[in-house]
């Protein structure tokens, strides 16, 4: 009920109208096919509005910003969503931290394969985690392999450096079982062969990358895959960010000229 009284609001009656003609201005026909986000700011969010409470809090209410994000990518037909939940680096914390922190991306992974709209596919060093929260999201991953909607990418235990080692590892281990030897690869060897060993393998490289908190870095985000994406800094913490934040993304997105280094 209260959340019926709110979007009757007259303000909230005005915010949703504006968000509709940014929506109506966007070229349709120019969006990203594939948006990928460092929802960064989840921390400093819990630290500033709910004080002397756990951290967990801010990653709640990022996971539940999360939620609403992909329905957003999904109203304007996104066709791919890379979400990075968890970096190798995170590992660096302390374990009471840390296990929050997984629990609230089980929840999340759960929630979203429940709405049987979506497939999630979970990419990172999945071994590095604990072995039930991997065999949670390996089940969201079988249990919406099927579907036809939206591809969204859960960055779990990712590090763009991981990443290109573990490419090369898989590339070299294919090569070897072929009786192919390291001198014949290193002259044979392509740009398309490596990508096809990435985490993304298959997918089309993001079009945007959106990093909220007012950093402006990759943190070794989508190294290989980012060469020639656009990005876009916003200032506010992950779970401030709306929906007309992420509407001005893609507007600025149509307003670019994309060049690929040409």
């Amino acid at each position: 009920m209260r959340e019926i009284v709110d979007r009757l609001h007259p303000s909230s009656w005005l915010y949703s109208t504006y968000e509709h003609r940014l929506i109506g201005e966007l070229d349709h026909d120019q969006l990203p096919q594939h948006i990928a986000v460092l929802a960064d700011g989840n921390r400093r969010w819990a630290r500033a509005n709910a004080p002397g409470q756990p951290l967990a809090v801010g990653y709640r209410a990022g996971a539940d910003k999360l939620k609403e994000f992909v329905t957003w990518c999904d109203e304007v037909r996104i066709p791919t969503v890379t979400l990075w939940v968890l970096s190798t680096e995170n590992f660096a914390r302390d374990g009471e931290e840390l296990a929050p922190l997984l629990r609230v991306i089980e929840d999340l992974v759960t929630d979203l394969a429940a709405q049987r709209r979506w497939r999630v596919h979970p990419l990172g060093a999945l071994d590095l985690i604990p072995a039930d929260s991997a065999e949670v999201l390996r089940r969201a991953e079988t249990d919406t392999r099927d579907l036809d909607g939206m591809m969204i990418n859960i960055a779990v235990s990712y590090g763009g450096r991981h990443e290109l080692r573990d490419a090369f590892r898989s590339l070299l281990a294919e090569k070897a079982k072929q009786g192919m030897s390291i001198s014949e690869l290193a002259e044979t060897l392509e740009i398309d062969h490596i990508a096809g060993h990435l985490y993304t393998a298959g997918q089309p490289d993001p079009d945007l990358i959106i990093r909220t908190s007012g950093e402006q870095r990759l943190s070794g985000f989508l190294m290989w895959q980012s060469a020639h994406s656009e990005f876009y800094f916003c200032e506010a913490l992950w779970p401030d960010f709306r929906k007309v934040d992420f509407i001005r993304a893609l507007r600025a997105y149509n307003q670019r000229e994309r060049r690929f280094g040409r």
